[in-house]
């Protein structure tokens, strides 16, 4: 149980945090390595000829920290997204890197010197391997979509800084493509540079692009087709106005595009702030700050990532809605202790009902005192109530005893729940009387197996209120009968119950009152009709019941309402006397009108059964009731 562990929660967070924290700090380092190299890279590829010099050590030693990065990814958990859990199996993470990026981050982190001597010399381009390394910039790219869903940074001013980047990076690299054009033309004269340009210092030539650079960027064209004549001017006009035209429709569209993919996280940071203000302004407790800024963000989460899976469900037709939810979640739900040994169908229609939910870490589900209206089954997840686990029931005893909850449960982690709403449930098991008796019978043994002080207060004040008939659930009479319940069993005669209604081995309630002598019941039943000579599958009637079990007194009550014990099974009545050497039950069963000299329906008589277990007593008494000695049975 984790309330019993606390000390080690502590650390085991404790350590986790620190791992955490340790990542992030290596990753935003990274980070500063990448824009070094969104600018050595380019600029190799456009000014130097070679390896060599500061830039050169500086590029060697970038490598080796990605190097290094490349072995500690291999150490790294990933969320796996087709099932959104943590893996962190050392051969799927492994595997998994393998068949992703290992390829390109080895080929990135390769040293100039060495690529110069194993590439052929058609590439061996100093400039050309070092523009490899921009394959970094992915990084910068995760860092931004992180930074504009993290609510301690100004949304507005992470885009403004996004896009300034976005801006230099390219003004930087059209400034060294430009000047590499013209470093390269046989023609100094021939370029744009001229020759005076190109003898001059390296920072000199750098700033020269760059400027030129951001001056073709920032205007929307310089106009190429220069018009001479009248007819040349008429059709620039025209081709200006189709130009204009263009030009709004790709920026529009561009616009739409860009808009469509920031505009649910502009929505999610707005509702972050309200949800904030709202917290402030009412001077909320912290941990309830952090669950609503928590259910929020998972909320987001499961709309960006596609987990929005209820939302899903609910578009689809009731059919395949309830095939698919069989799919996903009957298996579990069949291993539910409350549902052992009720119905397929039962179960089929639960699974279709229910709902599946996402809960962030310590979102309370469930709080003490509070009304039942759901309870939940865990899929994944933690949650503190001691520790549930997957397939564990949350809140059913509540729902079934209508009672408030015993307990707050809180989750330890991101938990997928499913939820079914008691008023749905109840009007489910309506419909499959005897299921009702199997899930409280099942909830009444799983109190009672728990051994826990608040539980067994739970399982007494439950049992009470059977015994009164204040339960919700709809319940057969054989469950009445079983407990000795004879208000229950009174109200369920009321509602219209069929007084002979049986259990799967076919016996009645007044069998089972019979047996148990429950005078209250037994009367009950009788008064309103239950039959006293009604057979279960093995031929016990309720007569029998009584005298098996020495209830007299409800043997005379059942006499009285025209109970033949020879409506049953009366040879196999006599050869379980005769199993049991009991002479005294065999004297009772002839008492009350019973042939102890019939077989049972496998041809085998009392008179075998005694000879078998040697009782002389017993087989005087049977032939002085006038017994065969030489009646076969079915084998001879």
């Amino acid at each position: 149980m984790v309330m019993n562990h606390d000390k080690v929660v502590v650390v085991e967070n404790y350590l986790s945090a620190n791992i955490l924290g340790a990542r992030k700090i290596w990753e935003t380092f990274l980070v500063v390595l990448v824009i070094y190299t969104a600018w050595a890279s380019p600029f190799g590829f456009g000014f130097l000829k070679g390896p060599g010099g500061p830039l050169s050590i500086t590029d060697n030693v970038v490598n080796g920290f990605f190097a290094i990065d490349i072995i500690l990814t291999f150490f790294v958990a990933y969320l796996d997204k087709t099932t959104y859990l943590l893996v962190d199996d050392r051969k799927k993470i492994g595997w998994k890197y393998a068949r992703s990026w290992l390829i390109f981050d080895v080929i990135s982190t390769i040293p100039s010197e060495l690529a110069t001597r194993i590439f052929p010399k058609s590439l061996q381009s100093y400039g050309f391997f070092n523009m490899l390394r921009l394959w970094r910039l992915r990084r910068v790219s995760t860092l931004f979509s992180r930074l504009e869903k993290d609510r301690n940074y100004n949304y507005y001013w992470v885009r403004c800084a996004k896009f300034i980047c976005v801006t230099l990076f390219a003004i930087h690299c059209a400034g060294c493509f430009y000047y590499l054009i013209a470093a390269r033309n046989h023609d100094p004269e021939k370029t744009w540079t001229g020759a005076e340009i190109l003898g001059q210092g390296l920072w000199v030539r750098y700033v020269t692009a760059v400027y030129w650079s951001i001056t073709t960027l920032t205007p929307v064209g310089y106009g190429d087709l220069h018009p001479v004549n009248a007819w040349e001017m008429i059709l620039d006009i025209f081709y200006m106005f189709f130009h204009l035209g263009l030009t709004s429709y790709i920026i529009g569209n561009m616009t739409n595009l860009v808009v469509h993919g920031t505009i649910r996280t502009r929505e999610f940071r707005d509702t972050i702030q309200a949800a904030s203000s709202f917290a402030q302004r009412n001077q909320l407790p912290l941990r309830l700050q952090d669950q609503m800024l928590a259910h929020l963000c998972l909320k987001f989460r499961t709309e960006s990532e596609g987990l929005q899976q209820q939302e899903t469900l609910d578009s689809l037709p009731k059919a395949i809605r309830s095939s698919i939810s069989h799919y996903l979640f009957y298996s579990l739900v069949d291993k539910v202790y409350l549902f052992h040994g009720v119905s397929n169908d039962l179960l089929f229609q639960l699974v279709s009902e229910m709902k599946a939910e996402y809960f962030p870490p310590k979102k309370d589900v469930i709080l003490q005192k509070e009304a039942p209206t759901d309870f939940y089954i865990l899929v994944t997840g933690a949650a503190v109530i001691g520790e549930a686990k997957s397939g564990d029931l949350i809140g059913e005893i509540g729902v079934l005893c209508y009672r408030p909850q015993l307990f707050t449960v809180r989750t330890k982690r991101l938990s997928q729940l499913l939820r079914l709403n008691r008023t749905t449930f109840l009007n489910i098991v309506e419909a499959n009387v005897g299921d009702g008796t199997v899930i409280m019978n099942n909830l009444l043994q799983h109190l009672k197996d728990l051994k826990d002080p608040i539980m067994e207060g739970a399982l007494l004040e439950t049992e009470n209120m059977l015994a009164r008939g204040r339960m919700d659930l709809p319940l057969s009479l054989c469950f009445a009968a079983i407990r000795g319940y004879g208000l229950l069993l009174n109200q369920l005669l009321k509602q219209g119950l069929d007084p002979n209604e049986s259990d799967n081995n076919g016996r009645s309630a007044l069998h089972i009152a019979s047996s148990k002598g429950s005078e209250n019941c037994v009367l009950l039943l009788l008064d309103y009709g239950a039959d006293p000579n009604s057979r279960d599958s093995d031929g016990n009637v309720p007569l029998w019941e009584a005298i098996l079990n020495g209830h007299e007194q409800i043997a005379k009550l059942l006499l009285d309402k025209g109970a033949n014990l020879n409506s049953g099974d009366v040879g196999q009545f006599a050869c379980t006397a005769a199993e049991q050497n009991r002479l005294d039950l065999l004297k009772e069963i002839a008492r009350h009108g019973g042939d102890v000299t019939r077989p049972n329906s496998n041809g085998t008589t009392a008179l075998h059964v005694a000879i078998s277990e040697d009782n002389v007593d017993i087989v005087k008494y049977l032939l002085d009731q006038g017994a065969d000695v030489d009646k076969p049975d079915l084998h001879g």
